[in-house]
């Protein structure tokens, strides 16, 4: 007799649910109403009498059975909650604690029309990524094709990722990571690995990704592996150390033939096609060398199998469902430089030339790190007064690059970093690498005294802007989070915020600044500590633009620094603009110097990569490129020329990044 999955029988003098079973000889048991734990096997070879299986069905009811109809409608309900697992085509939608939105079901359909899953989930900022990558792995495990699978997540990832496990899925998972791992061992008896004991796992990427856990994890990994912030693991020419460590793990993971892998991320193009194609690769080695922007049809429909991308507009109305999002006001403010910070930048400009220039003393090595020392030196001061002293202070320490001694980035250090390593620490160590000549070092002295002087809503005129712009968005009943590129920027606009807002507030508001000098657990408990407060601005560096949800405290967005990477603006944005905002409108804003030079040439290579994101997935990204932002850094009449701008796409102005 032939026993499928979900049929009612009748063993052991009691009535059971048939469960998936790997094998059609051992039949799988679930008692009525009982739990999981109570799951047990019947091994049909044995034929053991006491193990008879037979048909069961329920009574019909009678006349005695009468009730009243708020019970029966309570018995109803329950029972169907109860066996919709067994009905359905998904066995595991009676297991959740929510309600999966419409669309959030396209992942789970196409992993199962697959035999070896190798899923690409680039859905956008909070549409919800995580559910529908746990949805796969639940519905997996309920039919029995996986009993293990692990989470790969940055580590700063892993406490939230083990939360969602647990409330949405209820499903204890563990979390691998180098202060947990002596504790895991302990728990574990007998020579096992930490990898193969625990049936739930969420491991750090950056903890397995050294050569000697990688092999032993690979080796012994669960069935299913799910990549969160895949972008991070992205190999490029001339990756760094830690993004190839990151990409040699996922493709000797992406190599066993037999392992589902679900890759995710919000932002899978950074604007470097090579790294898009290195991504690709993982799932198919024939799309390593795949050109979407001059693809053809075979080609792309052979992707659609493995990639699905949607941006919010396209899921608000899904299948007759509608997803209410917020809708997103955005835009720019511009300030401008102060006559003091005007001739700073000037003089700050004529040193950063004399860096770079090429010279007989400085060559290779110490050359480049001389360019990159100028830009990471203009950067920093540009950014805030803070910063750039903090760099030229390291500067004065005068350290010398020792000889043969050789940058290991591969990169330019002074780009924002995509690998989600310490996203928010002034590059310094590139003016302590440097150099110096006495002249110079006078000249950074002479630099260092001008900046002291800046630090002021008087002197500072985007401190003074920004100021201005929160206490009109706290006006309004928006709560900001102020994104900025430094730790030292983000405590200079920090300090001055709260002694301002302060004044007219008193202590009815709560202003925090939070970095990655606090531990993962520290940023997230005084984040939660603001809900006493009924106004709230946060003041944060790109440790919190990933991973952490911040709609139920937080409005609105302002990019106090601007990333070279319009992924990282879109990652900010997304930490308030997201699936559970109850403000139905949030403001998403950047801050930028119309006569400030370097915001410019970041403008430029952020609309370069913004150009290349659309030419290869004909998707625009969220950056206003028909803005006054574009003419940022020209000298010309600015009303007349960024009207031409707009009309031409290009500006014939020999001054102008455009």
């Amino acid at each position: 007799m032939e026993f499928k999955a979900g049929s009612l029988v009748r063993a052991r003098s009691r009535e059971w649910v048939v469960q998936p079973s790997p094998d059609p000889d051992l039949v799988v048991l679930k008692p009525l109403g009982g739990s999981d734990d109570e799951i047990t096997g019947i091994y049909l070879p044995l034929k053991i009498k006491e193990d008879t299986i037979t048909s069961a069905e329920f009574p019909k009811p009678d006349v005695e059975d009468l009730g009243d109809f708020s019970s029966a409608k309570l018995l109803y309900d329950a029972a169907r909650l109860s066996f919709r697992s067994g009905a359905g085509p998904f066995r595991s939608m009676g297991k959740l604690s929510f309600r999966p939105r419409s669309y959030q079901m396209v992942p789970l359909i196409m992993a199962l029309r697959q035999e070896v899953i190798r899923l690409f989930i680039a859905d956008d900022v909070g549409i919800g990524k995580t559910p529908e990558s746990l949805l796969i792995a639940k519905e997996m495990l309920e039919r029995k094709e996986i009993s293990r699978f692990a989470v790969i997540c940055p580590p700063h990832l892993c406490d939230q990722w083990q939360r969602e496990i647990l409330e949405k899925f209820g499903l204890e998972a563990v979390i691998i990571r180098s202060n947990t791992q002596a504790r895991l061992d302990r728990e574990i008896q007998g020579d096992v690995s930490v990898f193969s004991y625990y049936p739930y796992e969420v491991i750090s990427i950056d903890y397995i990704k050294s050569d000697n856990r990688r092999n032993v994890f690979i080796n012994e990994c669960p069935e299913l592996c799910i990549i969160d912030e895949i972008h991070t693991c992205a190999n490029p020419d001339g990756a760094n150390k830690s993004q190839h460590h990151r990409y040699a793990l996922i493709h000797d993971l992406a190599s066993k033939p037999s392992q589902h892998l679900i890759m995710l991320t919000a932002t899978p193009h950074s604007g470097k096609a090579e790294e898009f194609r290195s991504l690709l690769g993982l799932i198919k080695t024939d799309f390593l060398n795949l050109d979407l922007g001059s693809a053809t049809a075979d080609q792309r429909k052979e992707l659609a199998k493995h990639f699905v991308q949607r941006k919010r507009a396209d899921v608000q109305e899904w299948m007759g469902e509608k997803t209410l999002f917020p809708d997103r006001d955005a835009g720019e403010f511009a300030y401008s430089l102060t006559p003091a910070y005007a001739a700073f930048y000037n003089q700050l400009l004529d040193f950063a030339r004399e860096l770079a220039l090429p010279s007989k003393e400085q060559k290779g090595v110490r050359q480049q790190m001389r360019y990159w020392t100028a830009l990471a030196l203009m950067r920093g001061c540009m950014s805030s007064p803070m910063a750039g002293l903090e760099m030229l202070d390291r500067g004065l320490q005068n350290k010398q690059l020792e000889e043969g001694e050789e940058n290991d980035s591969g990169i330019n250090p002074v780009m924002d970093n995509d690998q989600g390593t310490d996203p928010d620490n002034t590059p310094s160590h590139l003016l302590e690498q440097s150099s110096w000549a006495d002249s110079e070092v006078k000249q950074i002295k002479l630099l260092k005294s001008q900046l002291e002087k800046l630090g002021n809503f008087k002197d500072d005129l985007k401190v003074k802007n920004a100021a201005d712009i929160v206490t009109k968005w706290l006006e309004e009943k928006h709560n900001p989070v102020i994104f900025c590129r430094y730790i030292a920027t983000a405590h200079y606009v920090g300090g001055l915020l709260k002694e301002h807002l302060l004044k007219n507030y008193k202590k009815d508001i709560d202003i925090r600044v939070i970095t990655s000098e606090d531990p993962d657990e520290v940023r997230k408990e005084r984040v939660d500590e603001m809900k006493k407060s009924s106004r709230r601005v946060l003041i944060a560096t790109d440790c919190l633009s990933e991973g952490i949800n911040l709609q139920d405290l937080f409005t609105s967005v302002l990019h106090y620094d601007l990333p070279w990477n319009p992924n990282r603006l879109e990652q900010r944005e997304g930490r308030v603009d997201r699936f559970g905002q109850q403000s139905p409108v949030v403001k998403a804003y950047l801050l930028y110097g119309k006569d400030n030079p370097i915001d410019g040439v970041v403008l430029k290579v952020l609309l370069r990569k913004v150009r290349e994101i659309k030419r290869s997935l004909k998707i625009s990204m969220p950056f206003p490129e028909n803005s006054e932002t574009t003419g940022g850094s020209c000298t010309a009449k600015r009303a007349r020329h960024h009207n031409t701008l707009r009309s031409s796409r290009f500006c014939q102005s020999k001054n102008c990044i455009w």
